[in-house]
């Protein structure tokens, strides 16, 4: 790492700046509403191969793109512009470590919630032990938060936008406020949906059980892998809707995410779960790792190299 992250070079509006210099005017609409749409990329150094992949990068910018059609955001790049202010700014901060990478497109000027244009994009590394505390615990305790999750008649999870990270907010400082790590929300008809910035997965009987898309999840990226990777594994997987009840009595659970990785959940409500780390649970992040380090064959085309 060349800079510290306090000074971390950033592309910004198609430079690549320290993160001190980059400026958004304050009346701007992503400042005032969080009109913008983000992905966060994770991407992991492989020691042995000193190489740095970027994990299914073409499939977070096809999340990107899908969030900025529905968010009526027109695209200020390609792809392939994309992927190079990523490859670009990662090298400038010459990272040879665990990376988050918050890849946003977001609307600036002068206008309002209902702007469209113009639209910019900025690029941020961080180092993965800077990111926020529930991303770096072994194991996660958990309440079901009081908050109702958004769903699809009032504002998508499916776009990834930052307006709608602060119903994530609000369960979240719940959670903490009540000394527990980070909730779990249910959605409009009271049953389980996700946590704060993740996907929630539990085994009961042997089997990998998560709610379906439709139950006011986003479209992850890691639940998918972790669904594929299950399946691959002769794990039998079941999306249905859960039942609060049932996180009470599940045999192992755990949130993912591109942040989260794959962290067991302990406990939801004070009802014990488990206490380490469960063995289905822990075959299925082995294998996540082996996938973001590049070192599963099978699935080589998810990472890209950086250097």
């Amino acid at each position: 790492m060349k800079y510290d992250v306090a000074n971390r070079r950033i592309w910004f509006k198609g430079e690549i700046l320290n993160v001190n210099d980059a400026k958004i005017n304050v009346l701007a609409p992503t400042s005032q509403f969080g009109l913008n749409v983000f992905e966060g990329i994770p991407c992991y150094w492989n020691d042995d191969e000193k190489q740095l992949y970027a994990f299914r990068l073409e499939d977070h910018y096809a999340r990107l793109i899908r969030s900025l059609k529905l968010i009526q955001i027109k695209a200020p790049y390609t792809v392939d512009e994309m992927k190079k202010a990523l490859i670009d700014t990662v090298k400038a901060n010459e990272y040879d470590e665990n990376l988050s990478v918050r890849q946003t497109i977001f609307v600036d000027g002068f206008g309002s919630w209902g702007s469209e244009e113009p639209a910019d994009m900025f690029v941020a590394p961080i180092p993965r032990g800077r990111t926020s505390a529930e991303y770096n615990k072994k194991g996660l305790n958990c309440c079901v938060t009081s908050w109702q999750r958004i769903d699809d008649t009032t504002l998508s999870p499916r776009i990834k936008c930052g307006a709608n990270y602060i119903n994530s907010r609000m369960g979240q400082r719940e959670a903490l406020r009540n000394g527990y790590d980070t909730c779990i929300f249910l959605n409009a008809k009271g049953k389980v949906s996700e946590g704060p910035g993740s996907c929630f997965f539990m085994i009961k009987g042997g089997k990998l059980v998560t709610p379906q898309l439709t139950d006011s999840v986003l479209e992850s990226i890691t639940r998918d892998t972790v669904i594929t990777l299950a399946k691959e594994s002769g794990i039998e997987v079941v999306e249905r809707s859960i039942d609060r009840t049932e996180l009470y009595t599940a045999d192992e659970a755990f949130l993912c995410g591109s942040a989260m990785e794959i962290t067991p959940v302990y406990s939801v409500d004070k009802y014990s779960i488990t206490n380490n780390v469960g063995e289905i649970t822990g075959i299925l992040h082995k294998k996540y790792l082996d996938a973001v380090l590049g070192t599963d064959e099978q699935h080589k085309a998810w990472v890209t190299a950086v250097y």
